[in-house]
């Protein structure tokens, strides 16, 4: 299937899921499910920077629409799709990334897509709760929303990996 088709399919599948589903799961406030930001994470390695956070500030913005969060999404969105190279610099293979490939657990293995997962989640959550709470008042609760929400969306991508992408 063409790269284009397959990512456009992507972006519409995790909006609907996010919006229909995982927005109306929140456990006490402090368990919010992010599974849309797997797009991001699944980009191709060769996708141009400002291609990136443009598609990232788009998925965002859908996100921010259907959930009247005022732009919190797509800055949180962009925060991580500008942080994603350096991230990508940090963890890359000695030989660097094969052309084609994406980051996701088929090409990469468990250990390394956990951690480039694990750090772009918890930059996002971290900016997202943030911004939310705009304060430091509730700091301990602020930390706690992003661990525990940081969590159950690392968890839930990585089953959907496990699921959808067997070997």
């Amino acid at each position: 299937m063409n790269i284009i088709l397959k990512n456009i399919i992507r972006f519409v599948v995790l909006v609907l899921i996010q919006v229909a589903i995982l927005n109306n799961i929140q456990v006490s406030g402090f368990v919010n499910p992010y599974m849309y930001i797997l797009f991001i994470l699944l980009l191709p390695f060769e996708i141009p920077n400002w291609l990136l956070l443009v598609l990232s500030f788009f998925l965002g913005f859908s996100i921010d629409v259907f959930s009247g969060t005022v732009g919190m999404h797509a800055s949180a969105c962009v925060f991580m799709a500008y942080v994603r190279p350096y991230v990508l610099n940090y963890l890359s293979l000695r030989d660097g990334y094969e052309v084609g490939t994406y980051p996701g657990i088929a090409h990469f293995g468990f250990a390394w897509f956990f951690k480039y997962s694990l750090t772009l989640i918890v930059a996002h959550h971290s900016f997202l709760f943030v911004v939310e709470a705009f304060s430091f008042a509730n700091f301990s609760e602020t930390i706690m929303r992003i661990i525990f929400s940081a969590f159950f969306t690392l968890t839930l991508i990585i089953t959907s990996q496990f699921l959808m992408f067997k070997k």
